[in-house]
């Protein structure tokens, strides 16, 4: 029997002497000299849950009108191996939905985008979420 063909997502990064980083279509990106790479997970983790949530919604035909968010993560070395690493994450979104969906309906859209965002789903220690939805 053949094995199902699951998705894969690839991505690439160049990072130049200077600091500039470029994707793989040569897109650069300067983050600010005092961001650390643990502030660009950090980014990353909020701006995957949103765009997991904008995918989940508008399969629901719901849109998002507007979305912020911030996080803060705690780094210190685990109790089982030692070693530093993200022990802790919260993170705090503000979104805006239209048409409003109803209180389940709302929960499991919520729970899809917190699921999807791979970035969340790739730490070991899993981010505590807090959405404000209007």
């Amino acid at each position: 029997m053949p094995l199902t063909a699951t998705k894969e997502f690839t991505y690439a990064v160049d990072l130049g002497e200077s600091g500039t980083v470029r994707n793989e279509d040569g897109t650069p990106f300067d983050p600010p000299a005092d961001w650390s790479p643990e502030h660009l997970v950090l980014a990353g983790l909020v701006r995957c849950t949103l765009k997991s949530l904008r995918h989940h919604a508008r399969r629901a035909g719901i849109e998002v009108t507007h979305a912020t968010g911030s996080a803060r993560g705690l780094v210190r070395k685990r109790d089982t191996d030692g070693r530093y690493a993200v022990v802790r994450t919260e993170v705090s979104l503000d979104v805006s939905l239209e048409p409003q969906p109803g209180r389940a309906e709302r929960s499991e859209l919520l729970a899809r985008a917190e699921r999807d965002c791979f970035v969340g789903a790739s730490l070991t220690s899993p981010p505590r979420y807090r959405w404000n939805v209007s």
